[in-house]
């Protein structure tokens, strides 16, 4: 009993200090990283508040980053759409569809809130933490969302615009250009969706070769209709050439 009392304290201790930090100097810290100063400074605390931090505090769902990250996620694609409809006047929808996918995609925003360092201020309870939290890919870029969706809220649009074009769009054609940021099987998913064409489906064609070194040829349909064909020793690499390849099919790259 008296271990968990001791338990329950160091948590309570552990969510004032946290939240103390983060009302006092670092707030001014986060705030140069983003270059921003806001006015209502609870929005930040709570952009950069995981769910999990809620078994700390004991606050409701309500208190998390999330319903800030749904804003975040729609002005991001508002934003980047418009962008991208200025610059590619040539462009037709298809492939403006699929750069917008990768440009606001989970790996590219993830990296940009690890170069802001946002993963050393966010609010999570030590169970998240110690499993690598701070540097997971979902919580970097969902925090990245809320924080935008913040901004909107405590500056306006004009604000939020002017932020995302120095965070993210003036990387979109170093962005576009490194094959590594691609996940074709998204950009695909996306289109296809935004086609009303439903969920693309991958079918293994043919396994070959020995458990240590097996080779599979995957192929993808959409609306049982076959675009790509791909080759590789994992189930996962053949369906991301599959998926490059029905790309390729459909003129999006």
């Amino acid at each position: 009993m008296i271990e968990q009392i001791s338990t329950f304290f160091q948590k309570v201790i552990g969510y004032y200090k946290r939240t103390i930090f983060l009302k006092n100097g670092d707030i001014a810290q986060i705030e140069s990283k983003l270059n921003y100063h806001f006015h209502n400074r609870e929005l930040i605390i709570q952009a950069l508040k995981h769910r999990s931090f809620l078994s700390v505090t004991g606050e409701s769902r309500l208190q998390s980053n999330e319903r800030l990250e749904l804003l975040g996620d729609a002005i991001l694609g508002m934003v980047v759409v418009e962008y991208l409809f200025n610059k590619y006047p040539t462009r037709e929808e298809g492939e403006l569809t699929a750069i917008k996918s990768l440009i606001v995609s989970r790996k590219i925003l993830s990296s940009i809130a690890r170069q802001i360092g946002l993963g050393e201020f966010i609010l999570l309870n030590d169970a998240e933490e110690k499993a690598g939290g701070r540097n997971r890919p979902s919580i970097l870029a969902d925090a990245f969302e809320a924080i935008t969706g913040a901004i909107y809220l405590d500056g306006g649009l004009r604000t939020v615009v002017d932020f995302v074009d120095e965070k993210l769009l003036r990387r979109i054609d170093d962005i576009v250009a490194q094959k590594q940021y691609r996940n074709f099987k998204s950009i695909l998913l996306e289109y296809s969706q935004g086609h009303n064409q439903g969920i693309p489906r991958y079918v293994v064609k043919n396994e070959e070769g020995p458990d240590h070194d097996k080779w599979f040829t995957i192929e993808v349909y959409i609306n049982n209709k076959a675009f790509g064909i791909g080759k590789g020793n994992s189930k996962k690499r053949a369906e991301q050439i599959a998926a490059k390849n029905a790309l390729k099919e459909l003129k999006l790259i």
